[in-house]
């Protein structure tokens, strides 16, 4: 399954999962075009530095969010994508955009969903007084953070955290789940009954 990541910033999943990718850990999925909206971001020096075919298309350039995805589309389309990561992309994407991909849109958010969706979410969780964070991979819909769940990881929160320090061991299991729920989407393995999503055995 050919994949394109989106992303806007430093593009540290994305660097997750272009490691597993060089291991041969994403197969039968392949990464062959990664994008972004933020001209300069982390995220596409990342990719060309691995060989990965990059583009940008700076949403301030675009009169609303249905011209923009079009644009996006089009290059995804060019590339012959079939599946589609968010990592770090900090767009909503139109329904248009998601029925080219239907059940192909995954999203890694840094929380343990329903709880603290949108931005800043490990601060929100920490602020809040949480003794358990996380993160979450999960279909992407027309809502902030309301697809359904593919896989979720639980972080304890320390007695002796700060907001970086619970950042930094959430990203780790982002960094881990991610990979593992694009190789399995690639595979076929997941399977969508309503709000639930089952991993079929290997």
């Amino acid at each position: 399954m050919r994949f394109a990541v989106l992303a806007s910033g430093g593009g540290t999943n994305l660097q997750a999962l272009l490691d597993a990718q060089a291991k041969s850990e994403l197969l039968p999925g392949q990464i062959v075009l990664v994008g972004a909206n933020v001209p300069g971001c982390g995220a596409l020096s990342r990719a060309e530095k691995a060989g990965v075919p990059t583009f940008c298309l700076d949403h301030k350039s675009f009169v609303g969010r249905e011209a923009f995805d079009a644009a996006l589309l089009e290059m995804l389309r060019k590339h012959a994508v079939e599946a589609v990561v968010l990592a770090g992309f900090m767009r909503l994407l139109t329904p248009s955009f998601l029925e080219a991909f239907p059940a192909r849109i995954i999203n890694v958010h840094p929380s343990l969903l329903p709880a603290f969706p949108g931005v800043h979410s490990q601060a929100q969780a920490f602020r809040y007084g949480v003794k358990v964070a996380g993160c979450t991979v999960h279909f992407v819909d027309a809502g902030m953070d309301t697809g359904a769940i593919i896989a979720q990881s639980a972080v304890p929160v320390l007695d002796d955290d700060d907001e970086e320090a619970l950042r930094l061991r959430i990203l780790a299991e982002e960094h881990r789940l991610l990979p593992q729920a694009v190789r399995d989407l690639a595979a076929g393995r997941l399977e969508v009954r309503g709000r639930q999503v089952f991993t079929r055995p290997l």
